[in-house]
């Protein structure tokens, strides 16, 4: 992506949604469907600025940005880290080729010391100086995707390591006491109809959940075996709200079907 013209915000080189679909040979809705999907691994200010309204149109008028952008009711501004989720998230070599290089020559660009015209010797310290500044850039890239991936395998630990054993065998007592006390009713009937209440109630998508879950445990380097063990259960157990909710969906459901 040489040649662009350089954009600022906050004193942070940024890019465009159009910006970072271009060079890394994809569509802007490719580029917008990855957040939507993984909003949570995001972080504004750190990853992204979205402007909207009056904030906008100032920063468009200002930087003459004619790329589509201006049709969207919110912009997004992609800084390094951000262009490095997106690059995650494809996974092409034409993905990480691109983003080598905005890492190389446009959010870290080159202060390169001029070598011509100089003495051998000066000539020799100012070549010496602009491979440690390469290199420094390197490390940097490496070191920032390191955090990224540790961050997340982290996460899942945290998250996983430990299970509520007396909860789950607490909640399939209270299951089957309710099939045994409920003629017509079976026990994945019941599982369902407590999995569209909660969805109802806690106002989520424990499907979406499941698949990025999933997902997660995929990057940080978990076993099919593990992934595929996973189910809606894990992920209501994962979030303190949505357990807390669940327990008392299936407090009222064994209130229903006392015997």
């Amino acid at each position: 992506m040489n040649g662009l013209t350089p954009i600022e915000h906050n004193n942070q080189r940024i890019l465009t949604t159009r910006q970072i679909a271009d060079g890394y040979n994809t569509d802007p809705r490719v580029i917008s469907n990855n957040y939507n999907r993984n909003k949570e691994r995001y972080q504004e200010g750190s990853h992204y600025y979205a402007l909207s309204g009056e904030g906008k149109r100032e920063f468009l008028d200002r930087h003459h940005i004619e790329d589509g952008s201006q049709n969207a009711a919110v912009l997004y501004l992609w800084t390094e880290r951000g262009a490095l989720l997106h690059a995650k998230s494809l996974n092409t070599d034409k993905a990480w080729e691109v983003y080598g290089d905005l890492v190389e020559n446009y959010f870290n660009p080159s202060r390169s010391l001029p070598t011509s015209g100089l003495s051998p010797q000066l000539q020799f310290m100012a070549e010496a100086v602009n491979v440690l500044a390469t290199q420094e850039r390197k490390i940097k890239q490496l070191e920032e995707a390191q955090r990224e991936t540790a961050a997340a395998i982290i996460n899942i630990k945290d998250i996983f390591t430990e299970r509520d054993d007396d909860w789950r065998a607490w909640l399939n007592k209270m299951f089957n006491k309710a099939v045994q006390n409920s003629p017509g009713k079976d026990y994945q009937s019941l599982r369902r109809e407590t999995y569209e209440e909660l969805e109802r109630r806690a106002d989520c998508d424990l499907a979406r959940r499941l698949s990025n879950l999933k997902r997660r445990l995929y990057e940080g380097g978990a076993t099919n075996t593990k992934i595929n063990s996973m189910t809606r259960i894990d992920v209501i157990e994962a979030d303190t709200r949505l357990k807390e909710i669940y327990t008392s969906i299936i407090k009222e459901l064994a209130l229903r079907y006392s015997a």
